[in-house]
């Protein structure tokens, strides 16, 4: 099977010990992360070839422990490049109960973040490749990280690659001078399967829905209606599948997702997922799940399923990472989500 490529900043991820506030304790857990990076690695979980295009800081230790840490999961990291700058890092302090959880950037003047435009080769980034994905957080960094998502997008058409984006609005990065509604619908013309959440709809491609994200609950016969906006604005698109979280409590969510193509709209098994350990990376673990349906020759309904369970799975498992196998996630499809020992 071909290589699938994902193109983003890794970060290293400094959280806070188990649900204390940042630095409540004089400690802070080191671990790395980024929605790109994420997929490559749940995509390397699930036996299948992939590979994650980054810029890193040269000569940096922590660069070099980033490139072992994805080469351990099993991610080919030969395509990274390696310039001046510095590692962009995120610290995490995990929400509990009614206290949400809090991200805070420090990934300014990285060495992505300074990546030019041009400084990777995408006619050898994507040899061998049949599928590129990507995420709309790296063209919310930088301008030249725009132009290089744009490039990386054009690049993989032209080679005939399959597509894959990710929307993933993150207002505190829109920074730059261009709002993410004037930057993404080019991505998005270049793209075949779109992965985004309501939120990231209306924010990113500027289209409107009657859909409240704030209140905590959903109405699913909205988001058909929102899946074929998309459609009818981009009828490019083999396929658009919007996650749906209803968020009761920062440990407390129901979780869900359809999946519209032009002719079915498609809603997963709904999760009651109570005690959450780790949210974070979530999104990125169904992206990953969707892909794998979807390279693996599964249908529309199957694939969104898989894509569904392997998310939730997310949910109980700390990092950004979703360090679960393709047997763990059919085992909950299943019908076993006990949690009970298995020996």
């Amino acid at each position: 099977m071909a290589t699938t490529v994902t193109f983003g900043e890794i970060m290293l991820r400094l959280t806070s010990p188990g649900f204390e506030r940042l630095l409540q304790s004089p400690a802070l857990h080191a671990t790395f992360g980024g929605g790109e990076a994420n997929v490559a690695a749940s995509l390397a979980a699930f036996g299948l070839p992939a590979a994650f295009v980054t810029v890193l800081p040269e000569a940096n230790p922590l660069g070099d422990a980033a490139v072992g840490e994805l080469r351990r999961l099993g991610v080919d990291t030969s395509r990274i490049v390696r310039a001046r700058g510095r590692m962009g890092i995120y610290f995490l302090e995990a929400g509990a109960s009614q206290r949400a959880s809090r991200v805070v950037y420090d990934r300014e003047h990285s060495a992505f973040a300074r990546a030019e435009a041009g400084s990777i080769d995408w006619t050898s980034a994507l040899d061998g490749a049949g599928w590129l994905h990507v995420t709309g957080i790296t063209p919310a960094i930088s301008e030249a990280t725009a132009a290089l998502a744009i490039d990386a997008v054009r690049a993989a058409r032209t080679m005939g690659l399959t597509v894959s984006c990710d929307l993933n609005f993150r207002k505190t990065l829109w920074t730059w001078g261009k709002p993410a509604a004037a930057v993404m619908p080019e991505i998005v013309r270049a793209t075949d399967v779109l992965i985004a959440n309501e939120e990231d709809v209306q924010m990113a491609l500027g289209l409107t829905a009657d859909v409240d994200v704030h209140t905590g609950t959903l109405d699913r016969t909205s988001y058909r209606h929102l899946a074929e906006a998309v459609v009818r604005e981009y009828p490019h698109l083999r396929a658009v599948a919007i996650t749906l979280r209803e968020s009761k409590s920062a440990s407390h969510n129901v979780w869900s997702a359809c999946l519209y193509d032009g002719r079915e709209f498609l809603l997963s098994r709904t999760y009651d997922i109570t005690h959450i350990v780790d949210r974070v990376g979530a999104g990125d673990s169904f992206a990953a799940g969707l892909i794998y349906g979807m390279q693996t020759g599964l249908a529309s309904q199957a694939a969104l399923e898989f894509a569904a369970a392997a998310s939730c799975l997310k949910h109980s498992i700390p990092g950004d990472i979703n360090r679960i196998g393709v047997g763990e996630v059919r085992t909950l499809l299943a019908g076993d989500g006990s949690g009970r020992v298995q020996r």
